[in-house]
């Protein structure tokens, strides 16, 4: 059995542009491999296609040209969206529901069993710090809460992949902090992860490797501990500056020549 959990061949995606009336292409020549158990953290500036290739991986968009294969099947399967968990960047709730309804409500939509989810939504809400909020009305919740929910409501069915947009989104350092002992809980439990993020400490301190994209293309892709052996953020940071200045001023798109 394939120990390879997300394969990208060429992936591309072009969108029609009103304003420009020509087709713009946001993703251009994707070529990933993930493997099982593996943290993978994507790394980018605002607009350099990092939603777009999550969503690709999971059949939201399709793809221009290219493919996508999770989990050994075609992006999209149901039978591989069943065993995995997916916090889009912009989650929407059902406001008028408590967090514990919500996730029961998840729980349904993956065929689980009753007493099972209110067993794994009790869980969840432990994991995520969201005891006393439980049986709130969503629309009470604060920004930082709501993503704790969208967290939890991503690994309602126990997934073996995680997809998480931005997850560190609106939260303070507290929620950070806990966000990131629940990715740290995953890895140990073996649970392959793939998620993007601009805080780069976080993504310094979970992740076994980096893709960095610029301009719809991935430009580099590195283990952290070949660029950041000494276990500081700072490293990364330097890294990340220099490929991206590189990448935007026409250089080099490889490794080796980005970093020289």
């Amino acid at each position: 059995m394939s120990d390879v959990v997300i394969q990208t061949t060429n992936l591309s995606k072009e969108l029609a542009s009103s304003l420009l009336r020509r087709k713009v292409r946001i993703l251009s020549g994707l070529n990933l491999s993930v493997q099982k158990g593996e943290t993978f953290g994507l790394i980018g500036p605002n607009g350099a296609g990092k939603t777009t290739s999550i969503k690709l991986m999971l059949g939201l968009m399709r793809p221009t040209e290219g493919k996508a294969v999770v989990l050994g099947m075609p992006s999209g399967d149901k039978r591989a969206l069943a065993r995995l968990g997916y916090l889009p960047e912009n989650p929407y709730f059902y406001s008028h529901l408590t967090g514990r309804e919500f996730l029961d409500f998840a729980g349904q939509l993956f065929g689980i069993e009753s007493k099972q989810r209110r067993e794994r939504a009790k869980e969840l809400i432990e994991i995520v710090g969201l005891t006393e909020a439980a049986d709130m009305q969503m629309r009470k919740y604060s920004k930082g809460m709501l993503q704790r929910l969208g967290i939890a409501q991503s690994l309602i069915n126990t997934p073996e992949l995680v997809f998480w947009d931005e997850p560190m989104s609106g939260l303070d350092p507290i929620g950070r902090r806990d966000v990131r002992q629940i990715l740290l809980e995953l890895k140990e439990k073996g649970t392959t992860i793939f998620f993007n993020s601009h805080l780069l400490p976080d993504v310094n301190e979970v992740c076994d490797r980096v893709g960095v994209m610029c301009k719809g293309r991935m430009v580099v892709q590195e283990q952290v501990k070949n660029i950041s052996g000494g276990g500081s953020y700072k490293d990364l940071e330097d890294f990340f500056l220099e490929v991206i200045g590189k990448a935007e001023s026409g250089g080099s798109a490889n490794f080796e020549e980005a970093v020289s």
